[in-house]
């Protein structure tokens, strides 16, 4: 069975491209309602909204000193973060994709337990943490349900920025009957049984080679939780912005065939793709040893290493949430969150304040004009709003890097990017994205950039 035949949450985490057709994806994700149309200037005070959505974080000093430290501590500073103090034990690690087993040193920070305010059927995780060699991470979640019972401890990532120690995965097989992790989604099974989460905690474990001094920096640990009504579509939203960010350009079809341990470049790049695109348009830059690995021959050789070191081992794909947005904040003076938005007048807020985002639809051939192509599931960077309202995007899907700026109509974007059910290329009702988004930003963000960012709920 293919990725894009399974059913889980998976066909929509691997943007597995179809330029014929739109996939076959079954599970069914909750679809961001349209705001209320607010004002756009990023100076003024937030809009006051009803979200589905609730996206919380833990990145200051007093964050994580609020949390449970078994070996762990806090350390200040411009940007304040979690390390290893003195190791809680030593253990042994099987990596299941090498079959080597080694030994670490670990510490664990176990966070408050965090409310949710909209009790969700869905759970994502994201961080950004500095892993030297010789150093990698792990992040569970143990969620609360409505009825009062709990979660096991899921693992919703084994982490490190490279791929030297360990090999980056997700872990399957993760449920209790009630809950299922997907990949990096931790999703409640039967949503119409009226079962809710309703608070988690999160855990970090820091692993180290034993005897070394070495460690990873943790400096933002969040979880986006979201409940939103299944629909097939959703309200038109208002144009607010006429306004164009000047992001580069990148086809992740000119890669089509190049390193098949990285899932093959072409259809499958175009998280890795829209996230180098972001990551320069805010300065981030790869020096020509961290590319030397490249095959010469291959033009935007970043856009290979994007792929190599966001992809996931487990999931065999580059398009796990939380390992792109971790990718980027791997970068000096970066953060990478993953969350849902509400509508299109999200995006132009945050367009106004200078941020652009990744989004992730799903859509026949025939419901995108001018895209020549249907999707499962798939990421493109919206970079600004022409003056009728039309979304500018960077589309990774396109055959040159010259061609990679599309105008898409307003309504049947909005429409293919907020719903959560369709209808796919057979007639079978099958998921939508329901408005997930990647925000990359700067580390210290200007005040209009963090009023644009609390707007939508990310502090």
């Amino acid at each position: 069975m293919s990725r894009a035949e399974q059913p889980s949450r998976r066909t929509v985490l691997a943007a597995a491209f179809d330029a014929t057709v739109a996939g076959t994806a079954t599970v069914a994700g909750p679809a961001a309602a349209a705001a209320p149309r607010a004002a756009l200037d990023a100076d003024g005070p937030a809009p006051a909204q009803d979200r589905p959505v609730d996206y919380h974080a833990w990145t200051t000093y007093r964050d994580w000193r609020l949390g449970t430290a078994e070996g762990t501590r806090a350390v200040a500073g411009r940007r304040p973060g979690l390390v290893i103090g003195t190791p809680a034990g030593r253990t042994d690690y099987t990596d299941p994709h090498t079959g080597t087993t080694a030994a670490w040193e670990y510490a664990t920070w176990t966070g408050p337990a965090h409310r949710l305010t909209v009790p969700a059927t869905e759970v994502v995780a994201s961080w950004n943490a500095h892993t030297p060699v010789g150093t990698w991470l792990q992040a569970e979640l143990r969620g609360t349900y409505s009825d009062g019972t709990d979660t096991p401890w899921y693992v919703l990532g084994r982490w490190a920025a490279g791929d030297q120690d360990i090999r980056r995965t997700s872990v399957d097989g993760q449920g209790d009957g009630k809950s299922t992790v997907w990949t990096d989604t931790l999703a409640v099974d039967d949503p119409g049984s009226g079962l809710r989460l309703t608070s988690y905690r999160l855990r970090l474990t820091l692993y180290r080679r034993p005897g070394t001094r070495l460690t990873p920096t943790v400096w933002r640990l969040g979880a986006m939780g979201s409940d939103v009504p299944d629909r097939f579509t959703v309200p038109a939203s208002t144009p607010g912005l006429a306004r164009e960010l000047t992001v580069p350009r990148y086809s992740q079809e000119i890669h089509k065939g190049q390193y098949p341990e990285y899932d093959n470049g072409g259809e499958a790049w175009c998280s890795p793709t829209s996230s180098q695109m972001i990551i320069e348009y805010w300065g981030g830059r790869l020096t020509p040893e961290q590319l030397s690995w490249v095959n010469p021959a291959y033009a935007d050789p970043q856009v290979c290493h994007a792929a190599r070191h966001t992809y996931d081992h487990q999931y065999a794909g580059c398009g796990n949430w939380p390992f792109n947005a971790a990718y980027a904040a791997t970068f000096p003076g970066l953060q990478g969150v993953v969350t849902r938005l509400a509508s299109l007048t999200d995006l132009e807020r945050l367009i106004a304040a200078g941020i652009p985002a990744i989004t992730s639809q799903s859509f026949l051939k025939s419901e995108l004009t001018g895209a020549g192509y249907g999707t499962a599931g798939h990421l493109m960077t919206v970079v600004g709003f022409t003056a009728d309202g039309d979304v500018i995007a960077n589309d990774p899907a396109s055959p040159s890097d010259e061609e990679v700026r599309r105008v898409y109509r307003r309504r049947e974007w909005e429409n293919i990017w907020l719903r959560t059910k369709r209808y796919n290329a057979s007639g079978k009702v099958v998921s939508g994205t329901g408005g997930v988004c990647y925000l990359y930003f700067p580390a210290r963000p200007t005040a209009r950039q963090r009023r644009a960012l609390a707007a939508v709920g990310v502090r």
